[in-house]
């Protein structure tokens, strides 16, 4: 059975980063390597999901 409160925290967490990354493509001048290492941790958190989901 997933961990609930594990899996809120996650999900809080891809969809804050999810925002973040929405905001700083819309600044006049981004900074693409910012956008690169927050979709990285992103990705991270999306497959910790995944993990967590199945147990």
């Amino acid at each position: 059975m997933p961990d609930v409160s594990r899996l809120e925290a996650l999900k809080s967490k891809h969809a804050e980063l999810e925002s973040m990354i929405s905001e700083e493509e819309r600044r006049p001048s981004p900074d693409y390597a910012l956008v690169h290492e927050l979709k990285r941790k992103k990705l991270q958190i999306k497959d910790q999901l995944q993990k967590v989901s199945i147990h």
